[in-house]
């Protein structure tokens, strides 16, 4: 059998700074990728939790609680509610700061490749959160639909910065898809049950957000959507038993969209190389490309390829990814994630 084509790097990677991140992974996957992110650094280390101390600056929007819950690079975990008597239609958000980040991290990357180390025909990728991650993560009770067509908005804006500063030709927009499969799966994650807000079937309503998303990147972009349940600590919030109700999801969302997927990526937990996980994917709408998040640091290339194995009866052409992002990593694990990447899939 031959190796899975290509690999994906989902989004984080544990780098310091985006030029390190853009030589490191350009050096040691090469010819394996086509699109490199700038590992989600500084603040966005750790996705979306940097947003409360953002969306907080807002006139109208308050944080709760009176002391400050500190989280690494000194970010304020706090939620958010909307004040007492303020209509939330007219609250008005600050830069949320995707575009400013993405635009900084082009820069890096163009430069490195006038240089060489980056290949010519590599795009490069920006990831951004789905509106309903944040808000559902940091909003409560009718605060949540009352502020999701502001913050909706606020992330469409990050996006239409991003597309007139980046040139079409050289960008990919991933849509990190996490808090959407809690709600799918009923998961307690975090210590709460994952609600819908909205009414009717929460399925629909997750499928109509995230086809919007979908078809606001035009055709020219190339646009991805990673699939997760979650990385605090290395867990998921929820363990799937196999790859159903990712196929469901998937599939939905491929038919309601407008345009064309060009990558779907789908978590594999660390302890499936079972047949029954992967299953589902004989079912799976095909899209242009497929990754599988069987990559894990803790058994290598070794762990990859049983998955892969088991994989390949289901799913005969995909590539490879981590589950989710290795920007929470232990330290000094990176090269070994990255060299795995390459060990087990072949060159596009």
């Amino acid at each position: 059998m031959t190796q899975p084509q290509g690999a994906l790097l989902v989004g984080s990677v544990n780098y310091d700074d985006a030029e390190t991140t853009i030589r490191t992974a350009a050096d040691m996957l090469g010819d394996r990728l086509r699109r490199i992110p700038d590992g989600e650094v500084g603040k966005r280390f750790h996705w979306i939790m940097f947003q409360p101390d953002v969306i907080g600056q807002a006139e109208g929007i308050e944080r709760m609680g009176d002391e400050p819950i500190p989280f690494p690079a000194g970010i304020d975990a706090r939620g958010l509610r909307i004040g007492e008597g303020v209509d939330a239609a007219q609250i008005q958000l600050p830069p949320l700061g995707y575009a400013a980040a993405a635009i900084e991290s082009y820069a890096v990357f163009t430069r490195l490749r006038a240089e060489g180390a980056v290949p010519a025909g590599v795009r490069f990728q920006v990831s951004l959160p789905t509106p309903l991650a944040v808000i559902s993560s940091f909003f409560h009770g009718d605060d949540r639909a009352a502020i999701e067509p502001v913050y909706t908005a606020a992330i469409l804006r990050e996006l239409d910065e991003i597309l007139a500063a980046i040139p079409h030709e050289d960008l990919a927009v991933q849509w990190d898809v996490a808090s959407e499969m809690g709600i799918i799966e009923r998961a307690a994650g975090y210590g709460a049950v994952m609600e819908a807000w909205w009414p009717g079937d929460p399925f629909d309503g997750l499928v109509a957000r995230l086809a919007s998303l979908v078809d606001a990147v035009p055709v020219d972009v190339e646009v991805g959507v990673h699939l997760c349940y979650g990385d605090a600590g290395e867990k998921h919030f929820f363990e799937p038993a196999d790859a159903a109700n990712l196929v469901r999801y998937a599939n939905a969302v491929v038919a309601a969209s407008a345009r064309p997927l060009t990558w779907l990526h789908l978590p594999v937990p660390i302890a499936h190389d079972d047949e029954a996980y992967f299953a589902p994917l004989a079912d799976l709408t095909p899209v242009e490309e497929l990754y599988l998040g069987l990559v894990h640091r803790e058994d290598g290339a070794e762990g990859a390829e049983r998955r892969i194995d088991a994989a390949r009866r289901f799913a005969p052409e995909f590539g490879v990814a981590t589950e989710c992002g290795i920007g929470r990593a232990p330290a000094g694990s990176t090269e070994g994630i990255l060299r795995t990447h390459a060990e087990v899939a072949a060159a596009w």
